[in-house]
């Protein structure tokens, strides 16, 4: 027994000690690992394999969506607080996109007006916060422009995001030619299943059942193979989805 402890412990600090020299860990880890085999590994995976882990970065996201349940104007209050303090243009940033997140568009376009006519005007992120905002107040003409912007400006700055809301931005200027390339695009080159669900609706709500259906039997293929989890985040685009084909077949 003491003998397969042994062996275990040894793995478990070869394991870590090649996870350090692949990520570029610094190599006092090495001394550390090998010299307090068991104590080594256990403070090794607490400071740094957990931290830029997979489980990690879930285990965030699940928290940072329960708080938002739990406590669903919190970023808001926390930004507001965070720009009255301190007016700097990051914390205008971050106050539109709070405003942006809690449905409060108007107000959310001014700020980002705001950012938009300093110094971080070509900030890619800033100028996607900006697009997405006037998206939600039909200011399409200015969602396309800013989009447009971004795609020119950092080709592959969350190029699937940018294709999907270009085509939504579109669609709502009832340029459908756009629309359908942009959507056609995103889910030839990325294929996720909220974009894919995205141009399912968009077809539907355009009496194009061959491709709502289409991409819709793709999706379910996907669905039996999620989990739990993975299916209650995407249960609600999915009712969209079932209700726009079901209005657009019944017509």
């Amino acid at each position: 027994m003491a003998y397969i402890l042994g062996s275990l412990h040894i793995l478990i600090g070869l394991f870590f000690a090649v996870h350090a020299i692949r990520t570029g860990r610094q190599m006092y880890w090495l001394i550390i690992l090998f010299s307090f085999p068991m104590l080594g590994s256990a403070v090794y995976f607490l400071a740094e394999y957990l931290p830029s882990s997979k489980m990690e970065r879930g285990v965030k996201n699940i928290s940072n969506k329960a708080m938002q349940l739990l406590d669903p104007s919190r970023e808001l209050r926390e930004a507001q607080q965070a720009f009255e303090l301190t007016p700097t243009i990051q914390n205008r940033m971050r106050l539109a996109a709070a405003l942006d997140g809690a449905e409060q568009y108007d107000e959310a376009v001014k700020q980002f007006d705001a950012c938009l006519n300093g110094p971080f005007a070509n900030d890619n992120d800033m100028c996607f916060g900006a697009a997405k905002a006037n998206f939600h107040v039909q200011k399409y003409d200015q969602s396309i422009a800013l989009l447009l912007k971004v795609r020119q400006q950092k080709p592959d700055f969350r190029p699937e995001q940018i294709g999907v809301l270009l085509a939504q931005s579109y669609a709502g200027k009832q340029d459908n030619a756009n629309a359908r390339a942009e959507f056609a695009h995103v889910c030839q080159t990325y294929g996720s299943a909220e974009t894919r669900a995205q141009y399912a609706i968009w077809a539907a709500n355009n009496n194009d059942l061959i491709t709502a259906n289409i991409l819709r039997e793709d999706l379910q293929k996907d669905w039996q193979h999620w989990n739990a989890y993975a299916r209650d985040a995407h249960k609600t685009l999915f009712n969209t989805l079932d209700a726009a084909i079901n209005t657009a077949t019944t017509k």
